[in-house]
């Protein structure tokens, strides 16, 4: 039976997170939007982390999983600043971050932040950007009509019910963007990054991924495009490889 999480007090609203002490570095899981950090990919790493004596750290944001807070009410700018509150208050030391499509780009923001503490990442299907390079161009005028009278557009999802997207959302996302213009400088981040995605993954492209891996100022980037992989890449063959990374990376 899982454990309980602990919390971690935000004024107004607790994070929820699982932590394993160990060996170092710190291996930190940021998820996905609308994700949590029971899912297939944090559980995987869980396991690994604890049959390997290595510390890890999982949460989730503000409004998702086990914390508290409406969903609605989140933005990148929130989520950013709970993820380092995570790495500030709860861990030491040198990180590892993993991140998930939109912890991807949370991932790259708290390299930024924090790039004395941060030795390499792991980035799946990373979404940086995601608000306005993705979500915003795929809204039709029925969308945009429907923002612009509630401030809210439920956009529909392949899993589950339609997410509130909401204008603070977007608008917020925008001042969050890393991805540079043409012949803009590269994004500085220079550890080692590894960045999985899948060959068939609906909602980052290919090539949205693969921007990303080429604006990183990282002499060491690996892009593994993984054949019939999806947005989750949560297949067993999925996992394995992801932990197999993660392990070849800490060593």
């Amino acid at each position: 039976m899982r454990s309980p999480p602990a919390f971690l007090d935000r004024g107004g609203y607790r994070i929820a997170y699982r932590r394993l002490e160990g060996s170092s570095p710190t291996v930190v899981w940021l998820g996905g939007f609308r994700s949590d950090m029971i899912g297939a990919k944090a559980e995987a790493l869980s396991d690994w982390a604890l049959e390997h004596g290595h510390s890890f750290i999982r949460f989730d944001y503000q409004g998702h999983g086990e914390s508290e807070g409406r969903f609605q009410d989140g933005t990148i700018g929130l989520w950013r600043a709970d993820a380092l509150v995570v790495i500030d208050e709860l861990t030491e030391g040198p990180l590892l971050l993993v991140g998930s499509s939109m912890g991807g780009w949370l991932a790259c923001h708290a390299a930024l932040a924090r790039p004395e503490r941060v030795r390499a990442m792991v980035l799946i299907a990373p979404a940086a950007d995601f608000t306005s390079a993705l979500m915003e161009p795929g809204m039709d005028a029925a969308a945009r009509a429907e923002m612009a009278a509630t401030g809210v557009w439920r956009r529909p999802s392949d899993y589950g019910g339609p997410y509130p997207i909401t204008r603070a959302l977007i608008e917020d996302g925008r001042r969050w963007s890393i991805l540079p213009t043409l012949g803009g400088p590269p994004i500085p981040i220079d550890v080692p990054v590894h960045i999985l995605q899948g060959s068939r993954d609906p909602d980052v492209p290919v090539a949205h991924a693969r921007r990303l891996a080429e604006a990183l100022r990282s002499p060491d980037v690996t892009f593994e495009l993984i054949p019939d992989g999806d947005h989750r890449l949560s297949r067993p063959e999925d996992l394995a490889r992801l932990v197999a990374v993660v392990a070849r990376v800490v060593g």
